[in-house]
């Protein structure tokens, strides 16, 4: 029994990681079955051990995709209690702007393309993709109160405009920066967010990084920026699968 545990879980990592990596790519109507048996290397017998349909990989690498968001960049960035609130909502944004720097701006939010792909298509994604900003929301409103509750926020700010706004600028910063493949489109969307702020602090000013806010606004032209080779960073098949924002 052990020795069937010990090689259940791999089998099946891998089995997502394959098919995490060829539909951050193609999509997930653009990767057949055949496509993920082929670059995991496991039979359908293997394949429907642990999955009985395709929708139910789907499913399972979207609660993956949402677990590496939420332990990698969401959660770390609120943990510090001493840490006042406004700053721990600036640490978030810095921390999604890295994480698309290292992406050199390729492949764009895992879960943005999903919902772009599948919110009109299929509604069980759109439930859950719609569940997972809806938590994003929460987690950035529950900071905005706090913030409004030290004094650092005005009362009158409505939290949850706030945090569905700096949500939606995100994702639309994310998908211009996939298209332009320049990351100052991302640096100018976290600056002006931050400046955003602070028309509702009460005392002074939220910092913003000078150079960010020195960032040029980017030429939208194909070829005008310095586009980085879709074959890099996690962009090409057989990649580490991304597992956040």
């Amino acid at each position: 029994m052990s020795a069937v545990l010990k090689t259940e879980k791999p089998t099946r990592e891998h089995i997502l990681d394959a098919a995490t990596r060829l539909m951050h790519v193609s999509g997930y109507r653009g990767t057949s079955l055949d496509d993920v048996l082929r670059e995991s290397g496991v039979g359908k017998g293997n394949f429907y051990y642990y999955f009985k349909s395709k929708e139910e990989l789907g499913y399972a690498i979207l609660d993956r995709l949402v677990r590496g968001f939420v332990e990698r960049t969401l959660e770390p960035s609120f943990a510090d209690p001493s840490l006042p609130p406004l700053d721990r909502i600036h640490r978030f944004l810095d921390g999604v702007l890295e994480t698309q720097r290292q992406r050199n701006c390729v492949g764009g939010c895992p879960m943005g393309n999903l919902a772009s792909e599948l919110s009109d298509v299929h509604e069980g994604f759109r439930r859950r993709l719609a569940e997972i900003f809806m938590r994003w929301g929460e987690r950035l409103t529950e900071a905005v109160r706090e913030a409004q509750s030290d004094g650092s926020l005005a009362p009158a700010c409505d939290a949850g405009r706030l945090a569905q706004f700096l949500v939606a600028s995100l994702e639309g910063a994310i998908l211009m920066s996939k298209v332009t493949k320049e990351i100052q489109v991302m640096e100018t969307c976290v600056c002006e967010l931050k400046a955003h702020l602070t028309h509702y602090a009460t005392g002074a000013p939220a910092s913003i990084n000078p150079g960010l806010g020195r960032a040029r606004t980017p030429g939208f032209a194909a070829g005008t920026g310095p586009a980085q080779s879709v074959g890099g960073a996690i962009g090409r098949v057989g990649a580490e699968p991304p597992s956040e924002l």
